[in-house]
C-alpha cells in the first residue's frame, strides 16, 4: 500500500536533484526550501561524484520538513559514451572503492575542462576565468555544465541544452574524454558501498549517449537495481520501452526531476517515484545510511 501524508495524499518523492556542490545553482538549504514550497515530501540529493552536501542534510530536513535521501550521481563511461548511475544510500566514507573512483574522476574532470576551454577558446570568446565565474560552490569541481553556462554568458548559445547539443556532446569537435569507471565497475563499487543503483536518464534523446540494449542487459547481470524511467528527457515512447525493460527484468522504476536550479528548465517534482519503490530502496540498502526524516 502506498504511504500517505497526514493530509491523506500519496507522498510526493523526487529521487534526482543537484546543488552547487556539483553543477546546480542552489545551496542544500535552498534546494530543500524550494522542495517544501513545491509540495514535495521526499527529495534525493544526488550531486555528481560527491557527498560534499551530505553534512548539511539534517539541518535542511529540519528546516524544510522534507525528508532527504542521501545519494550521488556517479559518472561512468564506456567507449566515450557517458553513463550516469544514481547511487542511493551508499556508505559515504572515504575508504570505499566508490570514493576512490569518484576522487579520480573529479581530478580528471578538472584537467578535461581546462583542455575543452582551450579548444573552444580557439573559435569562441570563452576563457577559463569566464568559466570559473559560473561556479557557485567554493569546492565545486568545474565540468561541462559550467563551460555551458560560460558559453551562454558569452552569447555563443542560448542555454545549457543548446551548448551540450551543439558543442559539448561526446561526438562533438570540442569534447575531451576524462577518466571515469566503466558502468560495470561503478555498479560493483556502489554495491560494495552498500547502496542501491539506478541508471539515470538512459533514454535521453538530448545527450548523444543512447545506450545499447546489450549494455543495459550486462548492467542488469552486474546487479543494477533500477531504471529512472520518468525523466523529462524521455518521451512517451521511450518511457514505454524503458518500462517494459524494467518490468521484464524486475527492476525498480524511479522518477526524478534532475533539478539543477536556474541552470536547467527542470522543475522539482515534475517526475516522481512511488512510495513503495522508496521503501524497497531502503530495504535493499546495507550501508547503514538511511533516509533522513523530519
Amino acid at each position: 500500500m502506498s504511504e500517505r501524508t497526514d493530509s491523506g495524499a500519496e507522498q510526493r518523492i523526487d529521487l534526482h536533484a543537484h546543488t552547487s556542490c556539483s553543477d546546480g545553482t542552489t545551496s542544500v538549504a535552498e534546494l530543500f526550501a524550494q522542495a517544501a514550497a513545491t509540495g514535495l515530501d521526499v527529495l534525493a540529493l544526488t550531486d555528481h561524484d560527491t557527498v560534499q552536501g551530505w553534512p548539511e542534510l539534517p539541518d535542511a530536513v529540519a528546516a524544510s520538513g522534507v525528508a532527504a535521501v542521501p545519494g550521488i550521481e556517479v559518472s561512468s563511461e564506456l567507449q566515450h559514451r557517458s553513463v550516469h548511475l544514481l547511487a542511493l544510500l551508499v556508505d559515504p566514507s572515504p575508504e570505499t572503492a566508490l570514493a576512490a573512483e569518484m576522487g579520480e574522476a573529479r581530478s580528471s574532470r578538472i584537467e578535461r575542462a581546462r583542455r575543452m576551454v582551450e579548444l573552444l577558446g580557439e573559435d569562441f570568446s570563452i576563457t577559463w576565468d569566464g568559466v570559473r565565474e559560473q561556479v557557485a560552490g567554493e569546492e565545486t569541481v568545474i565540468g561541462r555544465p559550467h563551460i555551458a553556462d560560460a558559453l551562454v554568458a558569452a552569447g555563443v548559445v542560448a542555454d545549457r541544452s543548446a551548448a551540450f547539443g551543439e558543442l559539448l556532446r561526446p561526438s562533438g569537435p570540442y569534447y575531451v574524454p576524462y577518466y571515469a569507471p566503466s558502468p560495470l565497475e561503478a555498479l560493483v563499487a556502489i554495491r560494495e558501498a552498500g547502496g542501491v543503483s539506478v541508471i539515470a536518464h538512459p533514454g535521453s534523446v538530448t545527450r548523444d549517449d543512447d545506450l545499447p540494449l546489450e549494455l543495459l542487459e550486462a548492467m542488469v547481470e552486474a546487479g543494477l537495481d533500477g531504471v529512472e524511467v520518468h525523466h523529462r528527457e524521455h518521451g512517451a515512447e521511450e518511457r514505454e520501452r524503458l518500462l517494459a525493460f524494467a518490468r521484464a527484468h524486475d527492476l525498480l522504476i524511479t522518477g526524478g526531476s534532475d533539478f539543477h536550479g536556474t541552470g536547467k528548465p527542470n522543475v522539482l517534482g515534475e517526475n516522481l517515484t512511488a512510495p513503495e519503490v522508496l521503501a524497497e530502496i531502503e530495504r535493499r540498502a546495507t550501508s547503514g545510511t538511511r533516509v533522513i526524516r523530519p
